[in-house]
């Protein structure tokens, strides 16, 4: 069972790895990440059903830990959904303010459960057998668990609550990650005026421009893959405010060279020479 949830842990924080968190999807990939953590759950819970422990000890290391990892992650996206989709639309003053109460909803849970949450972070073992052994404690002391955990052979109701405090933490982090982003959100809008009012621009030709243009295209790296040639044309001829013309005969051009990436070579060629001589100088 170890070597089971260890391998399914593995697979989620790769997945999880990839998550902008802070990208303009977030709502659908939360949601998305919420199903199937729910999936992987309910896979589990069926193995539980006719699993026996080999001992006490795998048990208390199940509910203690084990599940409550993969519990917490998906209380942690469920939460990121429902505080996404409840956000108020406003100025930045309101949605910090929204964001900040939600930080006191933290600890506010962190000051009611003072004492579980010492004993678990303190690694204490005293209470595990009450705490993470299936019929020892009393899953009506633990009503909060209930809308992801109602199976008592699938709970002992404390391993909700470490999984609180799992999908807390990161959701501490999360939400002052976003304060951050606030902020830059406000600097990067200014340096966009800024570039409009002092724009940069592209003196080089203008099949570099569109060359560069269909790579960052193919690379996949925009917006997760969701821009089109046109789209990201247009966004290049608007910031370095030149007007690329008939780029679709440009790119037809550029297949039908020699060097079909002569630019991005040429790019490479350059930065390279910078780094070699950065390390010259050190």
């Amino acid at each position: 069972m170890k070597g089971y949830i260890g391998n399914i842990l593995q697979e989620i924080d790769i997945e999880i790895d990839e998550i902008d968190l802070y990208g303009y999807d977030i709502i659908e990939t939360s949601l998305s990440m919420v199903h199937r953590l729910q999936a992987v759950l309910n896979d589990l819970r069926t193995k539980i059903q006719t699993y026996i422990f080999p001992t006490k000890e795998d048990e208390i290391l199940f509910f203690k830990t084990q599940k409550p990892e993969i519990l917490g992650r998906l209380l942690f996206f469920y939460k990121i959904y429902k505080i996404e989709t409840q956000c108020p639309n406003g100025s930045d003053e309101v949605i910090r303010n929204y964001i900040n109460r939600e930080l006191d909803n933290l600890t506010y849970f962190f000051n009611r459960n003072l004492d579980f949450y010492q004993y678990y972070r303190s690694h204490s073992t005293v209470y595990d057998e009450y705490y993470f052994v299936r019929g020892k404690a009393d899953l009506r002391l633990c009503t909060d668990s209930a809308q992801f955990d109602k199976d008592p052979n699938f709970s002992t109701g404390y391993d909700y609550k470490v999984a609180k405090i799992i999908a807390n933490e990161m959701l501490r982090i999360y939400l002052n990650k976003r304060l951050v982003k606030l902020v830059t959100n406000n600097q990067i809008e200014d340096n966009l005026q800024r570039c409009f009012k002092y724009p940069f621009r592209f003196t080089g030709k203008k099949s570099y421009l569109i060359e560069l243009g269909y790579s960052l295209v193919s690379s996949g790296d925009i917006n997760n893959g969701n821009v089109e040639i046109k789209e990201m044309m247009n966004f290049l001829s608007t910031i370095f405010h030149i007007d690329l013309g008939d780029y679709y005969a440009s790119y037809i051009a550029m297949k039908e060279r020699k060097d079909r990436t002569a630019y991005l070579h040429h790019l490479i060629d350059n930065l390279v020479k910078r780094m070699n001589e950065d390390d010259m100088k050190c």
